[in-house]
């Protein structure tokens, strides 16, 4: 099937960890060559969407516009916008998410927080969890902004903000809203953002439980390429079968290349 737009995950996918993914890279290259329309939907959370361009640019010689790059930062903002609930929020997580979140004009603060925003933080702190769990059982909105249990490294697979999501769930009762992939929250924005249907773009990505689930769960076409966090081996026991798998993004044609 031909599609219109690209919904593409990054590390796993483009890159893994600190390593180019080189088929990765010529396929955005493949998409900017065929002028069609692409937008990053990332879960990361640790940068800014302009340290995301930098970084695609500067160690990996990839060249996007930054308005290619839809973080769960962004979606998570857009999100606090729509609830307008107050403008306090304690933030675990690293400066690409409290750099968002101050900057969309939302005050930082770890006293009587209107919001609780949980994203990856690898300065993880025993008292950062504490100062989290007595502001969401005094009433704050329990947010996280991706459920990744694990982000995969050329370490292996390191624990996530999912993995501080179910801490922090089991200390207060209370379950988060969930932003990033596969949620809806963040897809429907990013469809709003490449401005196509969701009949007419694929999410593309190397995660099943994210990645792929979230074209799965918004009636969206997916592809799974197996470059990062699910195995050729997993495949067959998937659940749900992704739209498309491939090895390769090398395998993979796009419309106006035929």
């Amino acid at each position: 099937m031909s599609y219109k737009g690209y919904l593409i995950d990054l590390d796993g996918t483009i890159y893994l960890g600190e390593e180019l993914i080189p088929a990765g890279k010529r396929f955005v290259e493949r998409l900017q060559k065929t002028e069609t329309p692409y937008l990053f939907v990332t879960n990361n959370t640790t940068k800014t969407p302009e340290m995301v361009r930098q970084r695609l640019a500067e160690k990996f010689a990839i060249d996007v516009p930054v308005e290619t790059i839809y973080t769960a930062t962004l979606a998570t903002v857009d999100y606090m916008n729509r609830l307008a609930k107050g403008k306090k929020v304690y933030v675990i997580g690293e400066s690409g998410l409290q750099e968002g979140i101050s900057e969309a004009g939302y005050q930082l603060t770890d006293e009587q927080p209107d919001y609780v925003v949980v994203g990856l933080d690898t300065a993880i702190s025993y008292e950062k969890l504490t100062a989290a769990t007595l502001a969401i059982r005094n009433g704050a909105h329990f947010i996280g902004t991706n459920p990744d249990k694990n982000i995969p490294t050329n370490r292996g697979l390191l624990p996530g903000a999912g993995s501080f999501l179910s801490l922090l769930e089991t200390a207060t009762g209370v379950t988060p809203v969930v932003i990033g992939k596969p949620n809806s929250s963040i897809m429907l924005s990013a469809l709003e953002k490449i401005k196509l249907p969701a009949s007419e773009v694929v999410m593309v990505g190397d995660n099943y439980e994210t990645d792929i689930k979230a074209g799965i769960e918004n009636d969206i076409d997916s592809l799974l390429v197996l470059t990062g966090f699910t195995s050729k081996e997993q495949v067959p026991s998937l659940p749900v079968a992704p739209t498309h798998v491939v090895t390769s993004l090398d395998e993979w044609v796009i419309a106006d290349e035929k």
